[in-house]
């Protein structure tokens, strides 16, 4: 066992002796205790205890001046108190025993004042049913969860499909674990999902997102969503990824679009690249089922595949009540992951394309297109693959440039003085100075942009 007071932090036993001082048990349960068996350092510190919520609430209740804690009742009904001490949020929830699910998620009746096994009986899997009493043990393992812990499985606490009866998320869960953990998931859990799929369309949207980001956040993304591929519960919760099964690409292609896109995922993982360009990278492609034509030469083709891709990948996001801003990133990934660099490109066509990507987006905009190179053929891509457009692209940013309106030599204000009229039209005006400018940058000085200004809205105006 490698649970010791060498590896609990000092304010989970400093919480624990609260508790103990008071006469009540408290045990470390949760994530943290499998971590720590794994040999891994605990982040989550999930306490359980034979004390009641409102009993957890009096013993950290502030007592007047500067007290290290303060209790919230987040979950108070079904036992659950968020105690805020010395920068930790502890979850700590009294033992109970829950009885029916009438909705798929919540008990409709708990029941404290139970030992701490049964309370580990509830639980989801038998890896997450261990507990250490503090301050120094025993470990309480009911049902071998340190073995199989050791032996690197996801197996039920009892029946799977009555587990999965109590919470529809648990399938999502078993996935989710098997590829953030690198665990295999038991046949007997396997074989429960698909059963379960029902009560998984019946969870909260929220709480599927927040298993699909651990999942993106995982070293390998792609062992949970083929495991969803085959328990059915991709074709429920993300059935546009669903759909590339068997779209085949040619020429350089060696994968259809769903393996593909998976690799791609797990190389943006790999990189340890940020939840937008893992996302952007898992759904870049989904638009090739919709636009895929064959041409005269029976050659398939995906003209303007990374449009669509884009909305179905803003459907996928909205349905998950993402942030726009996270929604947004994705997207302009996606709709920008195609460029094909060639030497004869101008100075002007790489300050074209700075523009176009946006120059705070261009390491997340390299990272997805190497991520997309990589999924092509699964192989490794040269380590120079982008270097020279980097190069470019960093020459022309060190030489000075005017890539919004705000570095123009001139403003709106500017140009009233060659009678320009405030409105649509300034808008247009500011808009075709921009791009002389970008097509030769000697232009934005005071003089010469109001000069141009000047002819341009005489060409408006007479016209």
């Amino acid at each position: 066992m490698l649970i010791g007071k060498g590896n609990i932090h000092p304010a989970v036993q400093e919480i624990a002796s609260i508790f103990s001082n008071a006469g009540k048990q408290v045990y470390l349960v949760g994530g943290a205790v499998r971590d720590l068996l794994r040999g891994q350092k605990a982040k989550d510190w999930d306490l359980a205890t034979d004390a009641l919520p409102d009993e957890v609430m009096a013993l950290f209740r502030p007592k007047g001046g500067k007290t290290p804690y303060f209790a919230v009742p987040t979950g108070i009904k079904h036992g659950t108190v968020t105690v805020y001490f010395r920068n930790f949020a502890f979850e700590v929830t009294t033992f109970r025993a829950e009885k029916g699910y009438s909705d798929g998620r919540r008990p409709d009746y708990v029941e404290f004042g139970v030992s701490i096994t049964e309370d580990l009986s509830r639980r989801d899997f038998t890896m997450n049913a261990v507990a250490y009493k503090l301050p120094s043990g025993p470990l309480t393992d009911p049902f071998n969860g340190e073995g199989d812990i050791k032996a690197r499985l996801i197996r039920s606490v009892g029946n799977p499909a009555e587990r999965f009866a109590e919470d529809g998320l648990r399938p999502l869960r078993a996935v989710r674990f098997a590829s953030q953990l690198d665990f295999k998931v038991d046949d007997a859990v396997l074989e429960a999902i698909p059963g379960a799929v029902s009560l998984t369309a019946r969870v909260a949207p929220e709480r599927i997102r927040d298993e699909l980001d651990k999942i993106i956040a995982s070293p390998k993304p792609s062992a949970a969503f083929l495991l969803m591929e085959k328990t059915g519960l991709l074709e429920l919760i993300l059935p546009e990824l669903a759909l590339c099964r068997g779209i085949e690409q040619k020429g350089l292609h060696r994968f259809d679009v769903l393996d593909h896109s998976l690799l791609a995922c797990d190389f943006a993982a790999r990189e340890k690249a940020s939840p937008e360009v893992r996302m952007a990278a898992l759904y870049h492609d989904t638009g090739k089922r919709l636009t895929c034509k064959i041409d005269e030469s029976g050659v398939r083709t995906f003209y303007q595949h990374e449009r669509e891709s884009s909305r179905l990948a803003r459907e996928i996001m909205l349905r998950f009540r993402y942030p726009n801003a996270v929604m947004d990133k994705v997207c302009h990934l996606i709709e920008e992951h195609m460029f094909h660099y060639e030497e004869n490109w101008t100075d002007a066509a790489v300050r074209r394309f700075i523009i176009r990507a946006g120059e705070d987006s261009l390491p997340d905009l390299y990272r997805m297109r190497m991520a997309d190179a990589y999924a092509t053929s699964g192989l490794e891509p040269p380590q120079d693959y982008l270097l020279p457009l980097v190069k470019r692209v960093e020459k022309v940013l060190a030489a000075g440039r005017a890539l919004s309106l705000k570095d123009l030599a001139v403003s709106g204000y500017d140009l009233k003085e060659v009678r320009v009229k405030p409105g649509k039209q300034m808008g247009i005006i500011l808009k075709e100075l921009l791009e002389a400018v970008v097509e030769d940058p000697s232009l934005n000085t005071r003089e010469k942009l109001l000069e141009i200004a000047g002819k341009i809205n005489e060409r408006y105006s007479s016209g």
